[in-house]
Order: C-alpha cells, then sequence, then structure tokens
C-alpha cells in the first residue's frame, strides 16, 4: 500500500511514516498542507492518504472531499486532536473511510488503513457520542466555528477558508442556530462543552 501523510507538524509525519513501513506499506509522500497534498496526490497516486483536520491553510476536510472526488477507492483516514461526533459526522460526509484521534493506539490506525482498501466505501470510527447530543454541524460550520476561535474576524475567515464574507456570514448565523447561541462568545462556550473544540 503506497500512503501519502498530510499533517502540519514534522515531528507527526515522520512518526506516522515509522510506524506505517514498519507495518510493510510505503509512505509515498509527506505534505504539510493541502496543496502540498494535492500535488503529491496528482504525481504519486496513492492508495491512502491520512489526513489531519487542521492544516494551515484550510481544512483536512476540503482535501477529503476534493480526493474523493477524484477517486471512489482512494483510502481516506482522517487523524486528529479533535474528537466530537460533529467531526465524526463531517468526516463521513466529506468521504472519508475512517476518522482515528491523535492519542488512539498506533495499531487503529494500520487496521483502519488495512480495512479501507480492502472496503473502499466503508466509515468506521471508535468516536462515540458520550453526550448524546448531536449539534448537526457541517463540516465547514465545523471550520468557521474553530476559525472564530482562534479570534479571526469574518474577513480573516473569508480569506482563510477561500469563501466570500457573506458566506462566512451564513455560517455563522447556523451555527449561532444550530448551537442555540445568541453571541459568538456563547457558541464557543457551548462548542467547548460538547467537545467541538479542543
Amino acid at each position: 500500500m503506497n500512503v501519502l501523510i498530510v499533517d502540519d507538524h514534522a515531528v507527526v509525519r515522520h512518526g506516522l511514516k515509522s510506524a506505517i513501513e514498519s507495518h510493510g506499506h510505503r509512505v509515498v509522500a509527506e505534505a504539510g498542507s493541502i496543496k502540498q497534498a494535492q500535488a503529491f496526490l496528482a504525481h504519486t497516486n496513492p492508495d491512502a492518504i491520512v489526513v489531519d483536520i487542521n492544516l494551515p491553510d484550510g481544512s483536512g476536510f476540503d482535501l477529503v472531499a476534493w480526493s474523493r472526488k477524484i477517486s471512489s477507492k482512494i483510502a481516506i483516514v482522517i487523524l486528529t486532536l479533535n474528537d466530537g461526533e460533529d467531526y465524526v459526522r463531517a468526516a463521513k460526509s466529506a468521504g472519508a473511510n475512517a476518522f482515528i484521534v491523535k492519542n488512539a493506539p498506533l495499531s487503529d490506525l494500520i487496521a483502519a488503513l488495512e480495512f479501507a482498501i480492502i472496503s473502499p466505501t466503508s466509515f468506521s470510527s471508535k468516536q462515540i457520542c458520550v453526550s448524546g447530543i448531536d449539534s448537526g454541524l457541517s463540516a465547514r460550520e465545523i471550520d468557521v466555528l474553530q476559525s472564530i476561535n482562534h479570534g479571526l474576524s469574518n474577513t480573516a475567515i473569508a480569506a482563510n477558508l477561500y469563501i466570500s464574507v457573506s458566506t462566512v456570514k451564513t455560517h455563522v448565523s447556523s451555527i449561532l442556530r444550530k448551537l442555540d447561541a445568541d453571541n459568538r462568545v456563547q457558541a464557543l462556550a457551548i462548542a467547548r462543552e460538547r467537545g467541538l473544540l479542543v
């Protein structure tokens, strides 16, 4: 299995490469951003990709959706620090095959990759919703929520996510409605309570 690793931390990429190669697979490239990953996908044609959600030039969800449009058979595993159920749901809707948290054993990642190769339409995750609360946020709304958490203005969010300011405002309104919040500060507090922000 040829694997592309996408994570903005070199230490994480190095650790993943060692683990994947120790299980007999080959890491064909390592990318630190969406743009790099897209270039490597075109040049290396990997069987599988391991993607972090938080990337410097956008969201891993965007890369997952883009990759899935290109190939219905590529195995896509999201590996992240975020463990809320909304993230799991967003990963599934973007087209990922599996959702793994970074504190899980590396054997979980290898198993998820190997299963996704055999069953490209499958989805697996060990993350379960403890609270039973479903906010219903989309992948893009989660991206906007994270941007708000980083203190970004609507204009900065629009630039970072390559969308218009009016689209950002629409997403913010939807986030407030879905979280039953009156303003951004309250939305962030509710999101933290529900495990949507780390």
